[in-house]
């Protein structure tokens, strides 16, 4: 069995600007090039979000970097791209976002048995003082990291 060395390319600035409610795993339409390019670790969640239009979802704004030897028949950088999702989950996700304040957020992208992968969050925005919070948290744990691993030192 080989062991898959593929990178996993995650969205931070997700949880730090939304409260995550449910994850769920979707399987991504892409082209050629596009899987190339990604394999090799060129893409951006920048300003990436999903939404959903005629019982359907799509992924926009998910920047995925022209493959080097793609030559004519590489891809638009900024595309559509369709997450592949059951009728279920689709239905799901609909009721989330028909509430105020919900929306799409895509966390993480990935290879799973060769296939490409897309972890979405129904999300809800965080207020700035949520945020302070939890930097503020952040910091503590970091701190104490920081105080635990300094009692354990051996200093030789």
């Amino acid at each position: 069995m080989s062991t898959n060395n593929t990178p996993t390319i995650q969205n931070r600035k997700a949880r730090h600007d939304y409260h995550i409610e449910k994850t769920y795993e979707a399987g991504l339409a892409l082209q050629g090039t596009e899987v190339k390019s990604i394999r090799q670790g060129k893409a951006s969640f920048t300003d990436a979000f999903a939404y959903i239009k005629d019982g359907e979802v799509f992924l926009k704004e998910l920047y995925v970097k022209p493959y080097e030897h793609g030559s004519y028949y590489n891809h638009d950088p900024r595309r559509e791209r369709k997450l592949l999702l059951s009728k279920k989950e689709i239905r799901e996700l609909d009721k989330f976002v028909q509430q105020k304040g919900f929306t799409l957020v895509p966390l993480k992208l990935y290879f799973t048995r060769g296939f490409a992968k897309v972890q979405i969050g129904v999300a809800k925005g965080k207020k700035s003082f949520d945020k302070r919070d939890s930097i503020k948290e952040k910091d503590v744990k970091r701190q104490l990291d920081r105080n635990i691993k300094g009692t354990y030192k051996v200093n030789l």
